[in-house]
């Protein structure tokens, strides 16, 4: 008898659901705003490239339009994946980055009066967004809907035209951290504190409409109590949940997902693995409710063949 250990056969991989055939119903997809705890996109994008499925059109607030952006122009989530751990290496990379979007004067620095803690949002995103992505919403290969809030025209301002960098630098200005953008006459801050989830913006342009949201809810630690800062992004956070329940109340996508992103906060952007450690479950559930729903779509509308 051979003293030689026989070889454990090589395990099978348990199939996964089936890739969204060609002629199946088409897909819009929604990215909720969130800061740092948008990163778990990343996931969502990259279970869409699984199951073979690219969106008709897509809409984001916040760090969701600028996800969506990176879909819409061609990037895979591997490819925004990449990218994100790449400008978000290291407290050095990202102080370098931030240092390089510093005002190139001080005549630039004091434009529009000194604001002190208030960053230039646009300076920022041009440092950290990807060479890739165009200049223009026309240059995308995806349609794509920025959403910002237009401050004293008390309204949303929706962007699916024109110039697209100062388009996700509006809807990504936090107030208090970002100083505001002006656009077409127009001063306008975060999307998310209009429409977290921008669902409705495109809940008629396609079979099945997606929206991840990414909001998350303040969570109490026991080491200490929230400070000024918490208390702001938590009554934030807390007033989108209650503008997403209202609207979920009148129409709800036929898939609506929240990763577990609760305990990270808004600019925790530098805890990207723990992020994606966290929420990597998403993908899976993604996959399993869209497999769910294509079968629903495809038990009312059957495919004749000819």
């Amino acid at each position: 008898m051979s003293s030689k250990r026989a070889r454990p056969e090589p395990a099978v991989p348990s199939p996964g659901p089936r890739p969204v055939s060609s002629g199946g119903p088409s897909f819009a997809v929604a990215f909720g705003g969130g800061g740092a705890r948008g990163l778990a996109h990343i996931h969502v994008i990259e279970a869409l490239d699984e199951l073979g499925i690219r969106p008709v059109v897509i809409a984001g607030s916040s760090i969701g339009a600028i996800m969506g952006a990176g879909m819409a122009c061609g990037m895979t989530g591997q490819d925004i994946r990449d990218h994100a751990r790449k400008v978000l290496a290291s407290r050095a990379e990202v102080a370098g980055r931030v240092w390089r979007a510093r005002p190139a004067s001080f005549g630039e620095m004091m434009e529009g009066g000194l604001r002190l803690g208030q960053f230039n949002v646009e300076r920022i995103l041009q440092s950290f967004l990807p060479d890739r992505l165009p200049a223009t919403f026309e240059e995308l290969s995806t349609p794509l809907r920025v959403l910002a809030t237009d401050y004293f025209g008390h309204r949303q301002a929706v962007f699916q035209t024109g110039e697209l960098r100062s388009a996700l630098a509006a809807s990504a200005a936090i107030p208090a951290l970002f100083r505001p953008v002006r656009r077409d006459g127009r001063l306008l801050i975060d999307g998310g504190i209009y429409n977290p989830v921008p669902f409705d913006l495109i809940e008629n342009d396609a079979d099945l409409l997606i929206a991840i949201d990414v909001v998350g809810a303040p969570t109490l630690s026991p080491r200490r109590p929230p400070s000024a800062v918490d208390l702001m992004f938590g009554s934030t956070q807390l007033m989108m949940q209650s503008i997403t329940a209202l609207k979920l109340q009148h129409k709800r996508p036929h898939i609506f997902l929240k990763p577990p992103v609760s305990r990270f906060r808004v600019l925790d952007f530098l805890k990207i693995d723990a992020v994606l450690a966290e929420t990597a479950s998403i993908k899976d559930e993604l996959k399993r409710a869209v497999e769910k729903e294509v079968a629903r779509y495809e038990k009312r509308h059957p495919r004749v063949i000819a």
